[in-house]
């Protein structure tokens, strides 16, 4: 339910906004034609005026080169930055250009280029500043721009002539190329010159810096080991490790020698020869053993035989004892191996602690040759790679240099057009139309916003605290609102009128009021009229009434009404010079008299003063029902606050969105602060069929029954 209201309040609000603006539009339709009107015509005539303008185009396809640098197949192909191709199109509008195709097409004598200057009395004080002048003028009609996403440039050329713009569309592209090219050889002769003199010279250092360090390592003896993932050295370094090896072998066999030495002595010590253990491990002590042991036991069985003096006996002893000769002889042999070993051993220990001692010497001399060895190797590498790191910027360098300065080449040549480009005139009359209708809804918005009048009922009762009796249409020019309740009184105005009746008098049969004041706050809001008119609505309805004229200044009364002009009236009564019989007349509907102002009358005296006029009052009373009195407007005038007090009730005349909101209240609170009884508005001249008005008389094919058409 909440949605719905909103939605039906959204609804409401829309409605009452395109209903302003219809009610706007109807009311100030002329003042809105005519604002278009004119500014449309302008809008013509300027966009005939317009001189009609060609464009041709001529397309320029960027190529850029293949990239000698690239690591792999994808980076092959070098793209063309948005940079780098914004670098070209400012190329294309560059004034050098210009003025070579100024030159090559003679454009300094073309009224198109020049006449500008020549008509504008500029001072050029050189042939130069004119060229720049008319280069200038020529780029202001150059357009260059890419399109889409593409290598593709679109020089654009607009002129009053066809053939011209095409010729000189052509022209910029192909002077682009022929520029462009030319520079491109210069500036890569230049560049490849000054990078092959400085190749040059870091090659010339690089090879100079190697062969010094090559030279000093040479008479330096430092030199680079072969062994894998080994640091370089000195041949002393080299020489060092190998007999630091050797040595230690040695010390340790000596030891060993001497280790095995003492042992057999000590063990010769104890047991005598036969317990030495290198004795006992020889093979032919071995041998010579196995050899006694079998004489020996030879000799014990020839002795069991024969007897020890038998020959064969001592043969076998004589046997024996040689071989324990001979295994003496080997044991003695043995021992003495053992101690010249040991010795040997020692001697070469010794010779290589000597040979070790004497590199070291050597090794601490060659230090200090090594360290300046690797200060020109570090040197020499440096200049290689000073050399290494030139050479890649000197392909980078010709590579980026041919990549900002790309191939190109004219794919598609300008032609003559057949028709204007410009000005698009079917589209400028569009324009014109709208920004005319625009003017002339703006101008009458402005009027609009700045009447400062009641456009709606909700307005008049919220300004003025009042409730509005009656809306009152507005009616055409060609009628008379004075004889529309005559001649039709069914009219939507003649209804308004009723409608005010019943709204003052009331419909409950409580005491109508007998004296009616009507006024307003300013002239020409309708006062008088709505007086005459309200006086003929109660006549109509069977009651005797009275129009009492009071406004005497305008005195408009007797130009309204169908009466013959009066002789005497309201003046001559007041003063006493005609009785009230003789100044009261019959009125054009039956049961209706008025009491009207002869002429308009100027005067300074307090006319209606003095008890005069609440006598006539009083009298008038006794003799009608009602009394209309059709009082001077309130502003700028005394009479109508005077007399306002006198009558029973007030309506105070509005005209739409006319009467000021501050003129309206300021009569509205004299009326109260007086003493008056202001009852409430009669909203005049109202647009028939706008709903600001509140709906009550809204003008419609619903109400095309109840009312004739005005």
């Amino acid at each position: 339910m909440e949605v719905r209201h909103e939605a039906d309040e959204y609804e409401a609000r829309l409605a009452d906004v395109i209903s302003i603006v219809r009610d706007t539009v109807r009311r100030r339709w002329k003042i809105m034609a005519a604002v278009t009107a004119a500014i449309f015509v302008a809008g013509v005539v300027l966009v005939s005026l317009m001189t009609p303008q060609y464009t041709s185009t001529a397309k320029v396809r960027l190529d850029p080169s293949r990239n000698p640098l690239a690591t792999n197949a994808n980076q092959t192909r070098a793209e063309l930055t948005p940079e780098a191709i914004e670098t070209e199109v400012t190329a294309i509008r560059s004034l050098d250009l210009a003025r070579l195709i100024v030159r090559q097409n003679k454009l300094d004598s073309d009224p198109e280029f020049a006449g500008n200057l020549d008509k504008s009395g500029e001072a050029l004080n050189n042939s130069e500043a004119r060229a720049n002048a008319i280069a200038a003028a020529v780029l202001s009609h150059l357009s260059v721009d890419r399109e889409k996403l593409t290598y593709v440039l679109n020089v654009r050329f607009t002129s009053t002539d066809a053939l011209k713009a095409a010729k000189l569309a052509n022209a910029f592209a192909d002077g682009y190329i022929a520029t462009r090219t030319t520079n491109k050889i210069g500036n890569a002769e230049r560049q490849s010159a000054w990078f092959e003199q400085r190749l040059n010279e870091l090659a010339n250092e690089a090879r100079q810096a190697e062969a010094r360090a090559a030279d000093f390592r040479a008479s330096s003896g430092v030199v680079e080991s072969a062994a894998a993932n080994s640091a370089a050295g000195t041949v002393v370094d080299q020489q060092v490790a190998p007999l630091a090896g050797g040595l230690a072998a040695a010390e340790s066999d000596a030891a060993a020698a001497r280790a095995n030495l003492e042992a057999a002595r000590s063990q010769t010590r104890r047991g005598g020869l036969d317990a030495v253990s290198e004795v006992l491990r020889s093979p032919t002590v071995v041998q010579l053993r196995a050899q006694r042991a079998e004489a020996l036991q030879n000799k014990d069985a020839v002795e069991a035989r024969y007897g020890e003096r038998h020959p064969e006996s001592i043969r076998v002893r004589e046997q024996l004892s040689s071989i324990d000769a001979q295994i003496d002889a080997e044991a003695r042999r043995t021992i003495g191996s053992l101690q010249a070993t040991a010795a040997a051993a020692d001697a070469r220990a010794s010779s290589l602690r000597s040979s070790l001692s004497q590199l070291e010497r050597q090794r601490e001399q060659t230090t200090r040759a090594s360290v300046a060895a690797d200060s020109l190797e570090r040197e020499a590498a440096a200049k290689r790679a000073l050399y290494d790191k030139m050479s890649q910027m000197s392909l980078e360098s010709m590579q980026a240099a041919r990549l900002s300065i790309a191939q190109a080449e004219v794919i598609d040549r300008a032609e003559p057009q057949s028709r204007p480009t410009s000005p698009n005139k079917p589209l400028l009359y569009a324009l014109s139309l709208l920004v005319a209708l625009a003017a002339g809804a703006g101008t009458i918005a402005v009027m609009e916003m700045t009447s400062g009048g009641f456009r709606s009922v909700e307005d008049v009762q919220t300004q003025l605290g009042v409730p509005v009796l009656a809306v009152v249409p507005k009616v055409a020019k060609s009628e008379n609102p004075n004889d529309l309740l005559l001649e039709r009184p069914t009219s939507m105005f003649s209804e308004s009128y009723r409608i005010a009746r019943a709204a003052i008098l009331g419909v409950r049969g409580t005491r109508a009021p007998k004296v009616i004041a009507i006024t307003s706050s300013l002239p020409a809001e309708g006062k008088t009229t709505s007086a005459v008119a309200f006086a003929r609505t109660l006549a109509t309805a069977n009651a005797r009434t009275l129009l009492l004229e009071c406004d005497i200044r305008r005195a408009a009364v007797r130009q309204m009404v169908r009466t013959p002009a009066p002789t005497v009236g309201l003046v001559e009564v007041l003063h006493g010079e005609a009785s009230l019989d003789e100044a009261i007349q019959r009125g054009d509907v039956a049961n209706l008299d008025q009491l009207l102002v002869v002429s308009p009358y100027f005067s300074a005296e307090n006319l209606f003063g003095e008890g005069r006029m609440e006598q006539l009052l009083t009298t008038l009373r006794d003799r009608y029902d009602h009394i209309i009195l059709d009082l001077p407007p309130l502003m700028g005038l005394a009479d109508g606050r005077f007399l306002a007090v006198l009558a029973d009730a007030t309506a105070l005349v509005i005209k739409w969105n006319s009467t000021p909101i501050s003129a309206a209240q300021s009569a509205l609170n004299w009326l109260k602060t007086d003493g008056s009884n202001p009852v409430g508005v009669i909203y005049t001249q109202v647009d028939p069929s706008a709903h600001s008005v509140g709906g009550l008389y809204y003008y419609s094919k619903q109400y095309s029954d109840y009312y004739q058409a005005n």
